[in-house]
């Protein structure tokens, strides 16, 4: 929604200043079509040459992911910190019976309790590993941390792919502008003949092209390649909150000492209340 309101500000803001400073919109839209087709065509051609096909499919979904918002809420938080209380328990009082959930999480009533934890592959996969790590007797808290931060670190370089394209096509935007405004010179100079207010209208156009380049890399494409690495870094925290519970675990503190560490280990602006988790692991007990 803040996306949408952001950008209906940013074109109100530019153009409304422009027409009640005494522009004139016909300049611009007469030129926007070739201009569009120039630079973001440019812009869309070197996206594709820079970028693998892996970036390429996932740029849509992605940007759709910036005006929809971060996918894990304090919810989430909540239920991952529930999830991981029942297996941190299980794995304790009865390992065998723990290894029924981590190899078949999809046929786990533990994880099947939580749908969109168990619909995130990594999440499960890093939960699975390293519980199973554990029962191999790989099991130093010390090694493990760093395993999990290395994988972590690469989930999260995979992640920011497309901003860090998104960014880099913000960069040449500008100059992408320059070269349509230059050949809009280029076309006003084959037409030297005409008289002074034809010459003012094709100068006027080729000025879109500059206009339009620093336009769109800063008032559109660089923040939005801003926001996707903002969701991004907030949704990569739900692996840092089991990173914190699996190593607190293995450390052999208390299951609800382990849960703790993982709640202060959550954004503070969707983190669980100390009150709220207790209250839902006091039922998850009452269940059991």
């Amino acid at each position: 929604m803040f996306g949408a309101i952001g950008i209906l500000l940013t074109f109100a803001m530019v153009f409304g200043g422009y027409t009640l400073a005494g522009g004139h919109m016909d300049v611009i839209l007469e030129a926007l079509p070739f201009e569009i087709m120039i630079i973001g065509g440019a812009a869309l051609g070197s996206y594709i040459l820079s970028n693998s096909g892996d970036v390429l499919k996932a740029t849509l979904p992605t940007m759709i992911q910036a005006f929809r918002g971060p996918r894990w809420h304090g919810q989430d938080h909540e239920d991952l910190l529930c999830l991981m209380f029942q297996l941190l328990r299980l794995a304790r009082s009865n390992p065998v019976e723990l290894e029924e959930h981590v190899e078949t999480p999809e046929q786990s009533e533990i994880f099947r309790a939580y749908p969109r934890i168990l619909a995130d592959r990594e999440a499960v996969s890093i939960i699975s590993d390293t519980l199973r790590s554990a029962s191999l007797n790989y099991d130093d808290p010390y090694q493990v941390e760093e395993m999990l931060s290395k994988r972590i670190t690469l989930i999260k370089d995979e992640q920011m792919h497309v901003p860090h394209a998104l960014g880099a096509t913000a960069d040449a935007l500008p100059a992408l502008g320059i070269v349509a405004a230059v050949l809009g010179v280029i076309k006003t100079m084959g037409s030297i003949d005409q008289p002074p207010e034809v010459l003012g209208k094709m100068i006027g156009s080729a000025l879109v092209g500059t206009f339009l380049g620093v336009f769109l890399a800063y008032g559109l494409v660089a923040p939005l390649a801003h926001r996707l690495a903002a969701v991004k870094k907030h949704d990569m925290s739900f692996y840092d909150v089991i990173k914190s519970v699996l190593v607190a675990g293995l450390h052999h503190h208390a299951t609800n000492l382990c849960v703790e560490v993982g709640r202060q280990s959550s954004p503070e602006q969707i983190r669980p209340s100390f009150l709220a988790l207790e209250n839902a692991l006091r039922e998850l007990k009452r269940a059991a």
